[in-house]
């Protein structure tokens, strides 16, 4: 009897070469109504447009890309140049198979190696998953915006969420 093995969960740098599948799971989540405010996926350009090039990365499985996760500058000034803020997107028939939690590892690390000491991300409270996943890697809940902006007509509240650095930034 031959036994076949499923490839391994592999996290890289996001490049050029990923961006139909990145794309495809932005649109994904975007179908959902419950990831974003925006409506449509950009084209890849737009969508790199202020990614940090050492905090991009994708999860893959094989040739299949399952997530991905990116950062972004919060702010120009000075002060704030250790904090990032984050989006991080599974592929639906990826969900729950520690694909969302292994890119936040990355990221966290890759973030921490570059001096950040604070990650932030906005949560719509509807996507429960996102709010546990990120519970399970060490964000805390900072506040809701309520009625902070309208999707397809519809105000909608966001959850603040923020990681601050264990060994960044604590002195």
């Amino acid at each position: 009897m031959t036994t076949t093995r499923a490839p391994r969960l592999t996290i890289t740098q996001m490049t050029d070469a990923h961006a139909r599948q990145v794309l495809a799971i932005y649109q994904a989540g975007i179908d959902t109504g419950n990831a974003t405010f925006e409506t449509a996926a950009p084209d890849w350009t737009r969508f790199c447009v202020g990614k940090l090039l050492r905090h991009r990365f994708v999860a893959t499985e094989g040739a299949h890309v399952l997530g991905w996760i990116a950062g972004t500058a919060t702010s120009k000034r000075p002060a704030y140049a250790g904090v990032v803020e984050h989006s991080v997107y599974v592929r639906p028939d990826a969900a729950g198979r520690g694909v969302g939690r292994a890119l936040l590892e990355t990221f966290i690390a890759s973030t921490e190696a570059a001096g950040i000491w604070t990650i932030t991300t906005s949560i719509f409270p509807e996507n429960t998953a996102s709010l546990a996943l990120h519970a399970r890697t060490g964000f805390r809940t900072v506040g809701v915006r309520e009625r902070v902006g309208r999707l397809r007509g519809v105000w909608r509240d966001t959850v603040m969420l923020e990681r601050r650095s264990g060994v960044v930034g604590v002195g």
